[in-house]
């Protein structure tokens, strides 16, 4: 995969011996302010709060979290059912594409009666016969530097789902503009990548990747977007609950056709046109 080899170029960049891990400035809800879980959602998560982590006061976190998914394909797919499974409160989709059959190899969100129709209500569909306690907002529109205000103000974090790096660097500079959270993840044929972004404390994505305007399309195989995609979520929820060890200044990347994965340490680029001032 071109940009992880670049960034394995580009190591002069990062630091090898950076271990600072940086909590995030995400909402802590007090316990007073967090809505209490039914007997329906007790029984429903009980094996999540069966894990020492998370509790129910974890879990009345994830009902309350609101988070944005950008992309409602391979990589949505698997990272919008992960998160309606896992029981957070509310979820936005955005996408402005149709299904289409050459989708189905990975996009299993979607089924193969809805070909031709619009992807958000296909995949809204989905998460609301599998989780009702789930809120879904869609969003139909192709997300540019003029009409994400609005959209992005209403959630905690932003999870990267697209499949452009045109796409993927304006989330990155939508995350520096407004300090949301950003988990990134790409995967293309057997390889992936994943990162958590958070503006101001570590390196954002114009610092450790060049900018790609080309569009070019290339196979992609679904066992590897959904290992990224599965990635993605479990940071989504690790910065939810503000446990463990984030990928935050590191570069997560995966290699499925060898399995092995990689972890290069980063650490912000003083010279990045987008963050260095920030």
């Amino acid at each position: 995969m071109k940009s992880i080899e670049q960034v394995k170029r580009g190591k002069q960049k990062t630091n090898k011996n950076h271990k600072t891990v940086h909590r995030l400035p995400f909402t802590v809800y007090p316990s007073s302010h967090l809505s209490p879980l039914t007997s329906h959602q007790l029984q429903r998560y009980n094996r999540n709060m069966l894990i020492e982590q998370i509790g129910e006061e974890g879990q009345k976190k994830l009902s309350q979290a609101k988070v944005l998914v950008c992309g409602a394909g391979g990589l949505g797919s698997t990272v919008l059912t992960s998160l309606a499974s896992v029981g957070i409160g509310t979820i936005g989709i955005v996408d402005n594409d149709v299904l289409e059959l050459s989708n189905l190899n990975r996009q299993y969100i979607h089924k193969f009666e809805n070909l031709g129709k619009i992807k958000v209500e296909s995949a809204k569909k989905w998460i609301n016969e599998f989780n009702p306690d789930t809120c879904v907002n869609t969003y139909q529109i192709r997300l540019d530097e003029n009409n994400y205000q609005d959209i992005v103000k209403d959630y905690d974090l932003i999870m990267d789902c697209f499949d452009s790096f045109k796409s993927k660097f304006l989330l990155n500079k939508i995350a520096v503009e407004t300090g949301k959270t950003l988990i990134h993840g790409g995967v293309t044929e057997f390889f992936g990548q994943v990162t958590t972004i958070i503006p101001h404390k570590t390196a954002c994505l114009n610092c450790i990747l060049p900018q790609e305007d080309a569009y070019v399309i290339k196979g992609v195989l679904s066992p590897a977007v959904s290992v990224i995609a599965s990635i993605e979520t479990m940071e989504a929820v690790k910065v939810i609950l503000n446990i463990g060890e984030r990928l935050e200044n590191k570069f997560l990347s995966y290699d499925g056709l060898n399995m092995k994965f990689k972890t290069i340490n980063l650490a912000k680029n003083p010279d990045c046109t987008l963050c260095s001032h920030s």
